[in-house]
């Protein structure tokens, strides 16, 4: 991810379409038992508790850069957790692997996604950026799952990108970052109707504005989805820079795509984007914001 206005950044100015919408075992984690859900969600409803214990499962890791064996050993777990889940090489980088899982229904698809890996800096987990995205993702998946959908309803994608985080930062971020979702662009943009991108979505205090970039029409349908979810507050109205990061790839393709990063984030890239740097009520924010869109495109 490559934040204008950073030094040496580059901003990508995307030209937004206007959206035309109308394996092998590990056992789930278990809520966690200082929850501040007090009772688990009925089937289809997206379980914060679930998610924060997701969270703090991959943190547990440690660091997990791309190409780690931390990142593969994880890798195989989230296969096993997504529906139908897969691994799909990412051509020129030996070692990296996106993960897509994939529910049935109607072309093109709506696709759902995060990036998996963390930078490679000595002691950072990415409690926020990197955990809390693809937590969230499990959780969708689960929660979208478990309900009936209607006829017609378009089909779903599950992607966690592998490769997000820049390997050289003294070049262009496009050159040695967001690997995982350029391939996975090149190789589907023309199947998917929309992408939404789940980056830093579980920050304390999360306050999130769209991201300049991200599809107008859309962020209007999340921040409806929001409201009508309870969850209004988090997701206050404004708008933000324009953030280079794994939806950029999709929207230079015409995929009408947004990023939930709430942005600023203090301890971006640094040791304290910890377990005391999240909350389980920012994701359970975000995820029910995010069911209820999917919802609004026809998902359920």
């Amino acid at each position: 991810m490559l934040i204008a206005g950073v030094a040496a950044a580059l901003v990508v100015g995307a030209v937004v379409a206007v959206i035309a919408l109308g394996a092998d075992g590990d056992e789930p984690p278990a809520p966690r038992p200082q929850a501040t859900v007090a009772q688990r969600p009925p089937a289809g409803r997206f379980d914060g508790a679930r998610a924060f214990a997701e969270l703090e499962r991959q943190v547990e890791l440690g660091p997990r850069p791309a190409g780690s064996k931390a990142l593969r050993e994880l890798a195989g777990r989230l296969r096993r957790a997504l529906p139908n889940g897969r691994f799909e090489r990412v051509p020129g980088h030996p070692g990296l692997r996106n993960i897509v899982g994939h529910l049935p229904g109607s072309k093109p698809a709506v696709a759902i996604a995060a990036h998996y890996d963390t930078k490679d800096l000595p002691g950072f987990v990415g409690a926020n950026d990197g955990a809390g995205g693809t937590a969230a993702v499990l959780e969708l998946a689960r929660a979208l799952a478990q309900v009936d959908r209607l006829p017609g309803a378009p089909a779903l994608r599950f992607i966690l990108f592998d490769g997000e985080e820049a390997t050289d930062d003294s070049r262009a971020f496009e050159r040695t970052g967001i690997r995982g979702s350029k391939a996975y662009a090149r190789a589907h943009a023309d199947e998917l109707r929309a992408l939404i991108l789940l980056d830093f979505v579980a920050a304390t205090d999360m306050q999130m504005v769209r991201e300049s970039s991200s599809d107008p029409r859309l962020w209007r349908k999340l921040r409806g989805a929001a409201k009508a979810a309870g969850v209004e507050r988090f997701f206050p109205p404004g708008t933000g820079g324009a953030i280079t990061d794994d939806h950029t790839p999709f929207l230079m393709r015409g995929v009408p795509a947004i990023d939930l990063i709430a942005w600023p984030y203090d301890c971006w890239h640094q040791p304290c984007d910890d377990m005391s740097a999240v909350s389980e009520e920012s994701l359970d924010a975000s995820g029910e914001a995010v069911l209820g869109l999917v919802r609004r495109l026809g998902g359920t």
